[in-house]
């Protein structure tokens, strides 16, 4: 037997996909805290939290793994994991555990170096596409066609200061047929795709892309899975690509994703399979109640 779990709900502001989980959690009058990650305080040396189990919903990805490692380290169930959010919010260790395991993603190199960093665009060959290796919404994504416009977006990246974009992310520029597809896992589990569709190369919905229902069929679903496991699985939402020849690849892994377009569009109950999860996950990781003398 165990006692009622105790939730957290982790934000850093409150947008249409946290408003559709909170009030899932109200209509089921599960008790849930909200926890602002802007107003956290860890003393180290504490290991007591008010929560059994979080759901990590911060839009910040930095703000979001430091708090998962502090609470982790106080005996927190995290959802996502510290380890799946490191990995999702980095595109490097995203594609590298998609090597490793075998899931088919485009062909990504690694510089250090503007210098480095050309070689590695020349030999991709043109277009080539330049990526940050932390960010989202597809900003500063860069589609270089020639060598003078990789050249110049690698002297913009060397001048920007920050360490993470002296990491040169170079990958292969795939020639979408107008979109991508995004599909959303919950566990062991692909609950709906969408097609991103845009006359830009950019599909992202942040970045104005149209949705419409995706069949989870023709192995989206299973490649999504795939990719979930991949990182260490949770609550993901996978970004493939089609080729021109009907290959789908797996493009990245996000781990705090937005679904506000998606509900209607597939008709799936998004928020609900998540907190359908989330309440699973916290009963398993809710203490045993101390045994009555």
């Amino acid at each position: 037997m165990t006692s009622s779990p105790r939730l957290g709900v982790l934000v850093s502001r409150i947008r249409a996909e946290e408003k559709l989980l909170l009030a899932e959690l109200d209509r089921r009058r599960v008790a849930y805290t909200r926890i602002d990650d802007g107003d956290l305080v860890f003393d180290l040396r504490e290991r007591e939290f008010p929560c059994d189990t979080v759901l990590e919903r911060s839009i910040s990805y930095g703000r979001t793994l430091y708090t998962l490692r502090a609470l982790e380290a106080r005996g927190v169930h995290c959802v996502n994991p510290a380890a799946v959010v490191e990995t999702c919010g980095d595109k490097f260790r995203t594609t590298q555990a998609l090597e490793v395991a075998g899931v088919p993603t485009p062909r990504t190199l690694i510089a250090f170096t503007p210098e480095a960093a050309l070689e590695a665009v020349e030999r991709l060959g043109y277009p080539a596409v330049l990526k940050p290796v932390v960010g989202s919404w597809g900003r500063l994504v860069s589609r270089v066609n020639d060598r003078d416009a990789a050249e110049a977006v690698l002297e913009h990246l060397q001048v920007l200061g920050s360490w993470q974009q002296h990491i040169y992310y170079v990958q292969e520029h795939v020639r979408k047929p107008g979109r991508d597809i995004r599909a959303f896992v919950v566990g062991d589990e692909p609950v709906a795709a969408i097609y991103r569709s845009s006359a830009h190369w950019i599909t992202n919905t942040a970045r104005g892309g149209q949705a419409s229902n995706c069949p989870l069929t023709g192995g989206v679903g299973e490649l999504a899975l795939r990719a979930a496991r991949a990182v260490g699985g949770g609550i993901l939402a996978v970004d493939v690509l089609e080729t021109a020849d009907g290959e789908l690849l797996v493009n990245e892994v996000n781990h705090t994703m937005e679904f506000r377009n998606s509900i209607d569009t597939t008709g799936v109950d998004i928020p609900g399979a998540m907190i359908d999860y989330l309440l699973a996950q916290a009963r398993a990781a809710a203490p045993a109640p101390e045994a009555v003398a």
